[in-house]
């Protein structure tokens, strides 16, 4: 982190007189006192616990100055709002290390379109992504002021759980390019309808400079919110940008693209998968990357981990994984794919489905929706477990034959977890294939570890 004590106090305004402590180069900023080390500045956040209450533990380990918003008997930075400088201090250093920032946002796929960009770039500029789900107003500044001194471009995810959320992130960062992969029922509960959604999404537009780069996708739910003065490129089968072509096999993807010459290959299943790959592809265009670099980035994709991913079961069953979230878009998608590959011989089909969590006053007429996606004839057993979702496991054993039905009931007064585990390990046989969704509040991943052995 090329950054000073005093610089940082003059940029974020200090109320003390900071002249009388050392203009120490400062190595890294934290606001967990447990990963301080030597050299580094300690930013006491106010959450479940006050940080303050832990000034004295950082500089225990190592730090060398705190923020705080009130005089400690420590060399400190007093300020007004720790978090506001935070992120006030994130800003100013992205001007001053003059990186150009891609911003990526949407219901479903922001994560995977964040690996697929950075992998893509990385292949000819010095590249950073926000790492792991450090997508909110604590976890960007924190991604920005933790890349590497030599970086030229960020690769920024951006969440949203309430309305402004976007528009602060953006407005921190100033994306030149913009991408908004899909607009879903993600956070349906604070939201109340997609329309608000997609306002809160097409906020990514509000920091962005005149004249820089939003790709979008062509659902028309956007189209109220679309901004002036900047360039806007359209994703979708009747949009500008396009997938052509595409063949999906049980663990890749290829397809070809309305701007390459070249067909693209992917090491991974699901054909929303294409096109988070060709809206990647395009932003590699955008800023000048080959077209044998961007094919080599995506053929050796290496996405964050819990996404869609295949992986054996310790008996030598097929796992479709894909618990790290889940909404009504993501889950269909998923079943879509699962669906369409073919069976092993000799085996079956079985669907772990568990509760998607944010999608507020509809959340059960949302999970319901989702028998339109279960085909008997495609998926052999469905094994529901949660709440919100015992609705559709009576739809479904209404369309299923008797027996490959199964539901587990998640209460505060009763929870069948372990009894899910013990039957889903009885049915699946060497040969079979399953999948498993849900949010990820509701520990599926547990579920795979059991069935990998691990």
């Amino acid at each position: 982190m090329d950054l000073t004590l005093h610089e940082i106090a003059r940029v974020v305004r200090a109320k003390n007189d900071v002249s009388i402590f050392e203009d120490l180069s400062l190595n890294k900023i934290e606001f967990d006192s447990r990963l301080i080390g030597t050299g580094d500045i300690f930013l006491p956040l106010k959450g479940a616990r006050d940080g303050h209450d832990f000034i004295a533990t950082a500089f225990e380990n190592g730090a060398v100055v705190t923020f705080s918003e009130r005089k400690v008997d420590f060399p400190h930075i007093l300020v007004e709002d720790c978090l506001k400088v935070f992120q006030e201090l994130a800003a100013y250093y992205l001007e001053k290390m003059a990186v150009e920032v891609i911003a990526v946002t949407g219901s479903n796929g922001k994560t995977t379109t964040k690996d697929m960009i950075h992998d893509i770039l990385a292949t000819t500029y010095k590249t950073y992504k926000t790492q792991g789900n450090y997508n909110n107003e604590i976890g960007l500044p924190y991604t920005v002021l933790h890349m590497p001194e030599d970086t030229e471009k960020i690769v920024l995810e951006m969440g949203q759980d309430h309305l402004g959320d976007i528009k602060l992130l953006s407005e921190l960062s100033k994306p030149s390019i913009g991408v908004i992969t899909l607009i879903g029922e993600a956070h349906l509960e604070f939201f109340g309808t997609r329309e608000k959604i997609a306002e809160g999404k097409m906020q990514l537009a509000d920091g962005m400079p005149s004249g820089a780069t939003l790709l979008l996708p062509e659902d028309t739910i956007v189209d109220t919110y679309l901004p002036d003065g900047l360039s806007i490129h359209r994703f979708g089968d009747k949009a500008e940008l396009k997938v052509l072509n595409l063949v999906e096999e049980k663990e890749s993807l290829t397809f070809k693209t309305n701007f390459m010459s070249s067909a693209i290959t992917l090491p991974v299943p699901g054909k929303y998968n294409a096109t988070n790959a060709m809206v990647a592809a395009y932003v590699g265009k955008l800023l000048e990357v080959t077209e044998e670099n961007i094919i080599l980035a995506l053929s050796q994709l290496n996405l964050t981990r819990n996404r869609t991913e295949w992986k054996k079961a310790a008996n030598g069953a097929d796992i479709l994984s894909d618990v790290y979230n889940a909404n009504p878009t993501a889950m269909r998608l998923i079943l879509e794919t699962f669906s369409s590959v073919p069976a092993n011989a000799n085996g079956k089909k079985i669907a772990v489905l568990a509760d998607m969590k944010e999608l507020g006053e509809h959340s059960v007429m949302l999970h319901n929706h989702m028998i339109m996606s279960l085909n008997p004839e495609m998926i052999d057993t469905v094994i529901f477990y949660g709440e919100d979702i015992a609705e559709l496991a009576q739809l479904a054993s209404q369309m299923f034959p008797i027996g490959h039905v199964y539901y587990f009931k998640k209460t505060a007064e009763e929870d069948q977890f372990a009894q899910m585990i013990v039957q889903i390990t009885e049915l699946l046989q060497p040969n079979d294939q399953i999948l498993l969704k849900g949010s990820n509040s509701m520990q599926l991943s547990q579920v795979v570890q059991v069935l990998e052995g691990v």
